[in-house]
């Protein structure tokens, strides 16, 4: 049976996030030193550990079917991938930073300056789309120290907490794109590794939407369950289920890990008690 190769980064931000999510999927790898590859015991994939940068390349060529990869290379490289699917973790932005005693008037600050990155495709687009001349100094590592030592007079990099930006003695000023980890896949695929990849795909969503949703139990007055419903429609609608104390039920449900503080305190405006809300460890829909 044919094994789906899939690359993932060797090291680094990705690195450890992409190997998490494969063990929520119930992938088991044999092999943990990550020399070059590894194959899973119970599902037909091998991975490859790879350098970020190299990923794109190798899934357009073919040597991996699929990668995961930041959005931000891929923007960076322009190779002929297919994105697959959002994975929702390694969220950062890439953002122009300057001194930060400089005065701040806008995008055209920048003209003609010159500016230090590893993503020089991607600024040098934003830059031709805003019509701005500049001087782009492509450097692979450190970008930060640049001004500092006079090598350019801003940046352009990836940009998580801002905590590096502060400590190197600048500001960030100008947010030109956001990217997180993708799932990429090869242009040629056979009919038996696109099967694989769905199931894979399957796996993956239940992951994500676990980790989206929280479950959540109540118990509320009967009069008040109407409203209790449009504010709690679940998947489909939620489960209500009569308490034996006469005119209260329970109600369980599913929300959204990002809205269910104020959902929460709807329902205590609606007179509900005994609230739980529980993580879910997968969510199939």
């Amino acid at each position: 049976m044919d094994k789906l190769k899939l690359a993932v980064q060797k090291s680094g931000r990705l690195s450890e996030k992409s190997l998490q999510l494969l063990k929520e999927c119930g992938i088991k790898l044999s092999n943990e030193d990550r020399k070059l590859r590894t194959v899973a015991s119970n599902f037909p994939l091998e991975i490859l550990y790879l350098r970020d940068d190299d990923i794109p390349q190798y899934v357009e060529q073919g040597v991996a079917d699929t990668g995961i990869v930041g959005f931000n290379e891929v923007q960076e490289q322009q190779k002929n991938v297919i994105l697959v699917e959002h994975l929702g973790f390694a969220n950062c932005r890439l953002s122009l930073a300057i001194p930060k005693e400089e005065l701040y008037t806008g995008i055209h600050y920048f003209e003609n300056k010159k500016i230090a990155t590893s993503y020089p495709n991607i600024l040098k687009r934003f830059f031709q789309e805003h019509h701005i001349p500049v001087e782009i100094e492509t450097i692979g590592g450190s970008v930060e120290i640049a001004p500092s030592i006079g090598l350019a007079n801003a940046i352009f990099d990836i940009v998580s907490t801002g905590s590096t930006l502060i400590m190197n003695g600048l500001k960030e000023v100008h947010t030109v794109m956001k990217s997180e980890a993708i799932l990429i896949k090869n242009e040629n695929f056979t009919q038996e590794k696109n099967l694989i990849l769905e199931k894979l795909l399957f796996r993956i969503k239940a992951v994500r939407n676990a980790t989206e949703n929280k479950y959540i139990l109540l118990n509320a007055p009967n009069e008040a369950i109407p409203e209790i419903i449009n504010i709690l429609p679940g998947m489909k609608s939620p489960t209500i289920l009569p308490l034996a104390q006469e005119g209260w039920s329970s109600l369980h449900s599913v929300v959204k890990e990002d809205q269910f503080w104020d959902i929460i305190d709807q329902l205590k405006d609606l007179g509900a008690q005994g609230i739980l809300v529980c993580s879910i460890e997968k969510m199939v829909i």
